[in-house]
């Protein structure tokens, strides 16, 4: 697969947005140890492993790399404290510009890939929503909460769809690879900033 060292570098940028999301849920919840690493983990990997698996792509890329597993690990060993010292600094705003990073990096990911497996063009897009917004729904599932992408109105998985559309039209006029996956990256983030800015909700009443 072309640019597998940059997909790696986006990928991993993600898994860590992803796993400090995870953290302060998990926080938030006042998990043990084991909470903390297994809402981490999911966070951090459920979105791609879902991608994988309906892609027939085996190993699954986490257990490709392992160390991807031993760095959330780690990091959750250090969570607690880290998450407190954290919570003094770290505004609401700033916790929002992570996850609209995360969920860029993570769909434009999971839509070159799919490319990279031959997918039609809406399957690939969907491969790359998915691959942006799964890893939240099973952390809220799995704290006991209806998915947030699914009960706020917030078009989350919106801002993915329209970005993977960006990365195919895009990779569609031949323009570079690395150009195509962070310029739809950079829009996926900054429409979900604006829609968040805006607070644009759609068919909530």
């Amino acid at each position: 697969m072309p640019h597998v060292s940059l997909i790696t570098i986006i990928e991993i940028v993600a898994i860590l947005v992803g796993a400090f999301s995870g953290f302060i849920e998990a926080r938030r919840k006042r998990m043990d140890l084991v909470g903390v690493f297994t809402v981490a983990f999911i966070t951090a990997f459920g979105g791609g492993t879902l991608r994988d698996i309906l892609l027939d792509k085996r190993p699954l890329f986490w257990v490709q790399h392992q160390e991807y597993a031993i760095l959330i690990f780690v990091l959750a060993l250090i969570a607690s404290p880290l998450i407190r010292t954290l919570r003094q600094i770290v505004s609401e705003r700033l916790i929002v510009i992570a996850d609209a990073i995360g969920l860029g990096l993570f769909a434009v990911a999971g839509v070159s890939q799919a490319q990279a497996a031959h997918m039609p063009v809406f399957i690939a897009s969907m491969m790359g929503v998915i691959t942006g917004i799964f890893g939240g729904v099973l952390r809220d599932i799995v704290c006991n909460e209806v998915p947030m992408v699914f009960r706020d109105g917030k078009p989350y998985a919106i801002c993915a769809f329209f970005g993977c559309w960006l990365y195919i039209l895009l990779m569609k006029t031949d323009v570079p690879d690395d150009f195509a996956l962070w310029a739809s990256a950079t829009f996926i983030t900054l429409l979900r900033l604006l829609t968040w800015k805006f607070d644009m909700r759609i068919g909530r009443h």
